[in-house]
């Protein structure tokens, strides 16, 4: 399968901050990659580059077999992306959103209008689809952001941290969008924080910090690297915790990891479903009662602390910018310029 995002040795420094130190990415055709890592690991400045809206110092890439840095313009017509924060015009109806981003990309207004239908339809959004986006819930934003991005149907779409700030019924949502989009012959570079989305989304993980991809695979692939289940368990008697410890060493294939104020022991093991049963019975002769127990796989928390030395975080800095796409080759300055010879009106 070819690949159709091809990044090697990317560099981008902001004075002495190296946002990117010769970053390598590859993305198969028609399948799913996540950059996972935390704030100011360098994912928004690769979806930047890839996506023509910065220059690197050093380094190539292509996307659909086009040159980022040799051909912007063309390159700019085959790909669609979506930012962190829904980049809509709140005074705008969802039907106007859409059918400006189709005159942008010189779709026609006829052609245009009936685009902006169909995407309205397709996000379950044609009953809101002509009242201002300002009365639209943070969900139905992301849907109608992600529909922009699809206007021209490209065959490479970016997301950045899609899900930012959405509650959970909204990022469900948007998680069955996308797979329908991917199962559509898509392919997908998304960046997230969210562990659980790129566990369920991405056919590949690349897990990125300080500027580089330190690791890429499978997310079963990179638990693996891990290794082991991990028995977790509650006690119901804070006295006990010392107990419970000392009796379950002998279970234990590393370090127990005990959370004393929360009564909460995390105990790594070889074979999981045995030491279970064993580790209920050894501790049920020794009287400790137990609020809760479960096994589990290592998770790509885990992954993210073996690599990097911390746990991923989940909350987007304050003071993250965002930068428009404009889907053309014209400057942000000339996109209104460009809207009015097009109609010849303005709003």
């Amino acid at each position: 399968m070819p690949d159709a995002i091809v990044a090697e040795g990317l560099v981008k420094r902001y004075g002495k901050v190296v946002a990117l130190d010769g970053l390598d990415l590859s993305v198969p055709e028609g399948t799913v990659t996540a950059l996972l890592g935390p704030n100011g690991a360098g994912k928004t400045t690769t979806v930047r580059v890839l996506t023509t809206l910065l220059i690197p110092d050093s380094g190539k890439a292509t996307v659909a077999g086009i040159d980022v840095l040799g051909n912007p313009r063309k390159l700019r017509s085959r790909i669609g992306t979506s930012g962190q924060y829904a980049a809509v015009d709140e005074y705008l109806t969802g039907f106007e959103n859409l059918e400006m981003v189709g005159r942008l990309y010189h779709l026609g207004t006829k052609r245009a209008k009936e685009r902006a239908r169909e995407l309205l339809e397709r996000f379950r959004l044609s009953d809101a689809g002509d009242r201002p986006v300002r009365t639209y819930s943070g969900g139905m934003r992301r849907r109608l952001d992600l529909a922009g991005a699809l206007v021209a149907n490209p065959p490479v779409l970016f997301l950045d941290e899609p899900t930012t700030g959405l509650d959970p019924r909204a990022r469900f949502d948007l998680w069955d969008v996308i797979e329908e989009l991917v199962a559509g012959g898509t392919t997908l570079l998304l960046t997230t924080q969210y562990l659980e989305e790129a566990d369920r989304l991405a056919d590949s993980i690349g897990v990125i910090d300080h500027g580089t991809v330190i690791a890429q695979g499978t997310a079963d692939e990179l638990k693996s690297m891990v290794g082991g289940d991990r028995i977790e368990l509650t006690v119901d008697d804070q006295s006990k915790v010392a107990v419970a410890q000392q009796v379950l060493r002998g279970l234990a294939d590393g370090e127990i990891q005990v959370e004393a104020g929360l009564r909460k022991l995390t105990v790594p093991v070889s074979d999981g479903s045995a030491a279970l049963v064993a580790t209920i019975g050894k501790l049920a002769e020794n009287d400790v009662r137990l609020r809760d127990i479960a096994l589990r796989r290592p998770s790509l928390d885990d992954v993210f602390l073996t690599l990097t030395g911390h746990e991923a975080e989940e909350r987007p800095p304050a003071d993250d910018d965002e930068t428009p796409f404009i889907p053309d080759a014209a400057a942000p300055e000339h996109a209104a310029e460009q809207l009015e010879s097009t109609e010849g009106r303005t709003r």
